[in-house]
């Protein structure tokens, strides 16, 4: 099996953080899960990594205030122009001008779309990327349910 790190996130959301029954399994346990569903012990690896540090840069952002102003316009750098495409940033601003990211979890997403070693990301990997920054941010429940129909759905009903 040849995946990469976006399907690993995926698998794990599907499989264990989107799950009625919330059960907490200790990461050897859904390592040796992952290992056994077939995927690759570095992409494994990798995706907990990434988890990591999501969980760590949102526990900062409390610190900091989730809630800032947007008086400012995002310009992305040509390191980021390189992964994050057109369409992408054409998402990232749909998204936050329809109110589900704020500039503060928008960052989040750029950053975490850069930590991914892929050189192009597609706009269902960003989609999926979105979906886990906004998963355990506190306030951001009717965000998440309309990026989640988002992302399993196509548009939700009043995201244009």
């Amino acid at each position: 099996m040849n995946e990469n790190l976006i399907d690993v996130l995926i698998y794990i959301y599907e499989n264990y953080m989107d799950s009625e029954e919330s059960s907490s399994m200790d990461q050897i346990t859904l390592e040796e899960e992952l290992l056994q569903a077939g995927f690759q012990q570095g992409e494994v690896t990798k995706a907990f990594d990434w988890l990591d540090e999501l969980a760590w840069r949102q526990g900062s952002l409390v610190e900091f205030g989730k809630k800032v102003p947007n008086h400012s316009m995002r310009i992305f750098s040509d390191r980021e122009q390189q992964k994050i495409d057109l369409e992408i940033q054409g998402l990232l601003l749909t998204l936050e001008q329809s109110g589900i990211l704020d500039p503060m979890s928008r960052e989040l997403v750029i950053e975490r779309c850069m930590a991914i070693e892929s050189e192009e990301l597609s706009s269902d990997d960003v989609k999926w990327v979105v979906l886990l920054v906004l998963l355990n941010q506190p306030g951001q429940e009717n965000a998440f349910a309309l990026m989640e129909e988002l992302v399993y759905n196509g548009e939700p009903p009043y995201l244009h």
